[in-house]
């Protein structure tokens, strides 16, 4: 009958020498492997920075473009520059106010307001864009926040005069007229309300004087309706007019007359 012995373990006869080989050729792959990867990722934040670079010049020549042509009055042309600006560099704040602007310029307020609004978002620091939305606000009639709008720009810049001597203070008239028109309209509503109550009298339907003229009235209608008149042109062609009384005895003869309705 066979024994069986004890098997050794697989491995157990390579050399001490042999396994540091292999432990330093696998440390040298990870290293290798480790590179790679941090020169990819070097590589692709490269290409990423080279991307926003051109995305960035790109934008920047197309705003340049648009401002020529919106000095020309070309706004339409202009605006199409800086929508495809924009889709560069969504975040640029100056693009927003010139559109702004240019929107203004076009009357189209509501459009002009939000870009405005869009410009102050992405740069609430910018004086430029606050007094930009302001002047929007002004031309939609909204005073109020017109003025909001130019205190802030003052805040930011206090020392820009045509803020304070133009915008804020013709903002600030306009506001003392729109209270004045407003009190105004009150006052008259009131005055008119006054005048219908006192063109309105109250009369006293059973007055001695109401109760006479009434009778006066009444024998003045029974007198025109005692009296009858008629016109008669006769066979020659003679016009008469005749007022019949109630008593009258008998008419003009028929025969020699002929009554005219």
């Amino acid at each position: 009958m066979a024994s069986f012995g004890w098997k050794r373990k697989i491995g157990e006869k390579v050399s001490k020498a042999t396994s540091q080989q292999f432990e330093a050729e696998a440390a040298d792959d990870r290293d290798l492997g480790d590179d790679d990867d941090a020169n990819w990722v070097h590589a692709a934040k490269r290409r990423k920075e080279v991307l926003l670079e051109d995305c960035v010049r790109r934008s920047k020549e197309l705003k340049d473009e648009g401002a020529n042509l919106a000095e020309n009055r070309r706004y339409r042309e202009a605006l199409v520059k800086w929508d495809e600006a924009l889709q560069l560099t969504p975040e640029d704040a100056t693009l927003y106010e010139m559109k702004s602007q240019v929107l203004m310029s076009l009357h189209e307020m509501f459009p002009a307001v939000h870009a405005a609004e869009m410009a102050v978002q992405r740069n609430p620091r910018s004086w430029d864009a606050w007094q930009t939305l302001g002047r929007a606000q002004l031309g939609l009639g909204e005073i109020a926040l017109a003025i909001r709008s130019f205190q802030v720009s003052l805040h930011i810049f206090p020392m820009n005069p045509e803020v304070w001597k133009e915008d804020l203070s013709w903002a600030r008239k306009l506001q003392e007229q729109q209270k004045a028109t407003k009190t105004g309209s009150v006052q008259a509503l009131a005055k008119g309300k006054e005048l219908v109550q006192e063109s309105v009298p109250d009369y006293d339907f059973e007055s001695d004087e109401i109760v006479a003229v009434c009778a006066a009235i009444a024998e003045k209608e029974k007198a025109l309706s005692a009296a009858k008149t008629m016109v008669i042109v006769s066979a020659s062609g003679t016009v008469e007019t005749v007022t019949e009384q109630d008593n009258c005895p008998a008419t003009p003869d028929e025969t020699l007359f002929i009554r005219a309705r």
